[in-house]
């Protein structure tokens, strides 16, 4: 459309008889209030202060007393999808979230980004007058996406944002981030042995995008998305709150989880009739534990503890900063976990969490060899069952699963000027879906039902606003289904049946429980035997919800399985990978596949007898991944596998001139391997890999001409960028472990 169309004024022949004329601007109103969503990860119910937790909270707590807490409120059990429903107000299978952004299906339910026919509150509010921005993780964008080569469309500056500044993936190392600003990745501005830690910067951005906003436009409400790493694993936080936390949790799981208990009905946050489950199946009493084991739990739930606490403290600082510029009392401030406590360090823990992923036991002695790295910048540590259980406390089970473990959250929302009693808990049923019509609500804007020409799914959540002063209203949220990996619920009227799958098990043949939530907060009672036809009606009005939000069809394939297979029109999906010096860093979706299969890597350089030391690639991090560098003249390839170090060194330094260093791995056996390095193709050293990781490679990506991320290798600290001429780096895959994609007999 060209300027002229649309113009109201006049043209004349010159300005003296023509009439300009201005598109009026919009804005939302004078009143509006500025919004603010802060994101916990992985934080279960009972992990806050103000929800019963011994971990200190002062901030969150204070939020709380100003504002309401939600007892009753709900999540998607996993981040991704809950992070789509929550920017959109839609269920996460409707817009193409059914799972993780790591991976699309190939089903419209699992696309992994959000369908622009789902625009995000950013989107909606920004065409009002809002300025948006985003800050911390995202996991929206597929991750095969966020390089730099594209597409941007998905990431936050595709839907709706003005600025960013944060992480793109799943989970990142606080102290080696994976870091983002706008479209474009960037390295940190500062390494721990600086004092550095990725919520402190967090934070630091978030202030200044909000002084910055307030400085030009003071007029203008703003909308910032704050999504904090905290407290998804590697668990990591400053050495003065890991002193903080030391010997807290010698007590162990049990005691813990029991005090929340009691502390829960002394604050309300549950009914005084609730009881405490039995422990989750694989949890074992802390008592039976042996001396090692507990002095390693308890030192992973401190790391846990301490990460959380740093987070308040630094949220402390956001809200002060609200304050001291005038915006605060005019912000209303969200406050919730995008899930329950996460299952994911196993059984024991973990300071890899690769291990779980690719479905390996951790190595116990070698994590209590490694005790006091926890927490620090070489510990990429998650807790075990007993303490995630503790964190949901009273619920059962955890995050990935349907149980309200995995689902109940703490909500908080604070906005003085539309909640008349400060302090008060709400008991009415609600989920993530019903955030965004409550923000819509309060600021008065209808979501539209055609985006930027693109027709809009109807919002499918419920707006809090009417509990905000009728703290016994019924709920108006009637219905609401639960999937994931094949886990599945219905919660109706106060009733839920829930269905627990095991993996690669038939579905007909999973054992549905029913429980009057009314009566039984924390699932312990299941009545599905007294009630049968209780249950039958539940079950068909979980098959009806899931065929009109677009559940179908189940799969509960693990996420490290299938997204190690390249989909077609995939950045991996090829053979032969050439990456130049200078190339940003690779984040780990967008690798080649080389997990559990014979490659081969070269190095094209040039050296003088005088430089030639230096990272050549890497992969990975402190906790997996690989390193082919050049130390002393020497040319070294460190395979690092859950924190075990197979290092294979040439004997003579690398010739002066130029030359072609490589390592070849050759498959000898289902995840071992045979190992040589080669200068212009002449073997110059030889060794094995006893184990490779089969399927996932873990969350830290690939560098050329140094090591961005966390060390790979312990022979060197810092990045370690190669002093000689790199020109290019060529991975090169065999055909012997999987195909490109899958496809369909």
């Amino acid at each position: 459309m060209s300027e002229s169309q649309g113009f109201q004024g006049r043209i004349g022949l010159t300005h003296l008889e023509s009439v300009p004329y201005w598109a009026p601007v919009r804005t939302p109103g004078a009143s509006a209030p500025n919004v603010v969503y802060v994101v916990l990860d992985d934080v279960g119910f009972a992990d806050l202060g103000c929800f019963g937790s011994e971990i200190n909270t002062p901030t969150i707590n204070g939020l709380a007393a100003e504002g309401l807490r939600y007892v009753n409120f709900h999540a998607t059990p996993l981040c991704s999808p809950t992070r789509a429903s929550l920017l959109t107000g839609r269920n996460h299978h409707s817009v193409g979230m059914r799972l993780l952004s790591n991976l699309d299906t190939g089903y419209p339910n699992g696309r992994g980004h959000v369908t622009k026919a789902a625009a995000t509150l950013a989107e909606m509010l920004v065409d009002t007058g809002y300025n948006t921005m985003c800050v911390g993780k995202w996991h929206l964008a597929p991750t095969e996406h966020t390089t730099a080569s594209g597409p941007y469309d998905q990431w936050p500056l595709g839907r709706g944002f003005e600025r960013y500044y944060g992480f793109l993936e799943a989970e990142t190392d606080c102290f080696y981030p994976e870091l983002y600003s706008d479209n474009h990745a960037i390295e940190a501005p500062g390494r721990p042995e600086d004092g550095y830690h990725l919520t402190t910067d967090l934070v630091d951005q978030a202030i200044s995008f909000v002084r910055a906003q307030t400085s030009v436009t003071p007029d203008r409400p703003f909308f910032l998305h704050l999504a904090f790493a905290a407290a998804h694993a590697p668990h990591q936080a400053p050495q003065e709150y890991l002193d903080k936390y030391r010997g807290r949790y010698d007590e162990g799981w049990d005691v813990v989880r029991e005090a929340r208990f009691a502390r829960q009905k002394e604050l309300g946050v549950i009914p005084p009739e609730t009881r405490l489950p039995p422990r989750n199946d694989g949890v074992e009493p802390w008592v039976d534990l042996t001396a090692d084991e507990r002095r390693l739990f308890a030192r992973l739930q401190e790391a846990y503890a301490a990460m959380l606490e740093h987070t308040d403290a630094q949220l402390r600082r956001f809200v002060d900063a609200l304050a001291a510029l005038g915006r605060l009392d005019n912000t209303m401030i969200v406050v919730l976990s995008d899930n329950g406590a996460s299952q994911e360090g196993g059984r024991r823990g973990s300071l890899n969490p690769a291990a779980f992923q690719n479905g390996i036991e951790p190595d116990f002695a070698w994590n209590l060899d490694h005790l006091d790295e926890i927490g620090g910048p070489r510990g990429h540590s998650n807790y075990p069952w007993g303490w995630a259980q503790a964190g949901n406390t009273p619920f059962r089970r955890y995050k990935q699963n349907t149980h309200e473990g995995g689902v109940r959250v703490p909500l908080i929302v604070r906005h003085p000027s539309t909640i008349a009693e400060p302090g008060g808990i709400r008991s009415q049923f609600h989920h993530v879906i019903d955030i965004t019509p409550t923000v819509l609500d309060v600021v008065g804007v209808e979501a539209p039902a055609a985006y930027r020409g693109v027709p809009q799914l109807p919002i499918h959540g419920t707006p809090l606003t009417y509990t905000f002063n009728e703290g016994t209203a019924p709920t108006r949220h009637r219905t609401q289904y639960f999937e994931m990996f094949g886990h599945r619920a219905i919660w109706h009227d106060g009733w839920k049946a829930v269905a627990y799958h095991q993996r690669g098990t038939q579905y007909d043949d999973d054992r549905w429980e029913l429980f009057d939530t009314t009566a039984d907060w924390s699932e312990s009672d299941d009545v599905a035997a007294r009630n049968p036809e209780k249950l039958i009606e539940l079950q068909q009005r979980f098959w009806a919800e899931a065929g009109k939000y677009d559940v179908l069809p189940l799969d509960d394939r693990g996420f490290a399985v299938r997204a190690k297979v390249a989909r077609p029109g995939s950045v991996r999906a090829r053979r032969r990978f050439v990456y130049y010096r200078g190339m940003p860093h690779l984040p780990a979706a967008a690798c080649p596949p080389t997990m559990n299969r014979s490659h081969r890597i070269t190095a094209f350089v040039e050296r003088s007898a005088s430089d030639g030391d230096g990272v050549l690639v890497a992969l990975g991090g402190v906790a997996t991944g690989f390193s082919l560098f050049v130390k002393d003249g020497c040319l070294v390839f460190d395979h690092n596998y859950l924190g075990q170090h197979t290092v294979i060194r040439s004997p003579s330094p690398t010739p002066v001139g130029t030359t072609e260093l490589a390592v070849s791995i050759e498959k000898a056996g289902e995840c071992a391997a045979s190992v040589r390095l080669l200068m212009d193709a002449k073997e110059v050293a030889a060794g094995k890999l006893d184990a490779v990781l089969p399927n996932f490679h873990g969350w830290e990506g690939l560098d050329v001409g140094q090591d961005g991320a966390s060390p790979v290798s312990s022979e060197y600290d810092d990045t370690f960028p190669y002093q000689g001429h790199l020109d290019r780096v060529v991975i090169e895959l065999d055909d012997d472990e999987v195909p490109l994609f899958e496809t369909v007999d």
